[in-house]
C-alpha cells in the first residue's frame, strides 16, 4: 500500500489527486487489476467525477452544502457535524480498474480528495492489486 499526502487550505475543497494515483499505479507494474483508494479520516472523501471543466469542483461543494447545511441543532461537540456528514455522502473510498498499467477513467473522470474540514494535512491510502 503506498501513502500520499495532501495538504488542503480551505475549510472545504476538493483536490484533484488523479495525477498522484496514476503515478503509483504505474509504480506497481501490474498491467490488470483494480486500484482502490482510501481516506482514512472521518470529515474527507474522495470521489470520480469529471475533471474536464473546474466548475464541476465548485458546484459540487455548492450542492453538498445546499444538501448539508450548519445547523445549530448538532451535538457533536467539535461544531464539525457537516463535515461528518458530507464525508458520508462522498463516500471514503473509491476503486478503479488497471488496465495495461493505468488506471481506466472515462474520458473526463478524475479522481477528487474532498475537504470538508480543513485546512489539514491529509492521507490517502493507494492500494493497488
Amino acid at each position: 500500500m503506498h501513502e500520499l499526502n495532501v495538504e488542503t487550505k480551505k475549510k472545504e475543497e476538493i483536490v484533484d489527486i488523479t495525477d498522484d494515483v496514476s503515478r503509483v499505479v504505474s509504480e506497481w507494474g501490474i498491467d490488470y487489476g483494480a486500484c482502490v483508494v482510501f481516506v482514512p479520516h472521518t470529515t474527507a472523501g474522495v470521489t470520480v467525477n469529471e475533471n474536464a471543466d473546474p466548475d464541476v469542483k465548485r458546484d459540487m461543494l455548492l450542492g453538498l452544502g445546499d444538501i448539508v447545511k450548519n445547523n445549530f441543532r448538532f451535538r457533536h461537540a467539535e461544531g464539525n457535524s457537516a463535515a461528518h456528514i458530507k464525508s458520508t455522502l462522498v463516500g471514503s473510498s473509491v476503486t478503479v480498474p488497471v488496465k495495461d498499467g493505468n488506471i481506466a477513467l472515462g474520458k473526463w473522470q478524475g479522481i477528487y480528495f474532498c475537504e470538508f474540514d480543513g485546512a489539514r494535512k491529509r492521507t490517502v491510502w493507494v492500494l493497488v492489486k
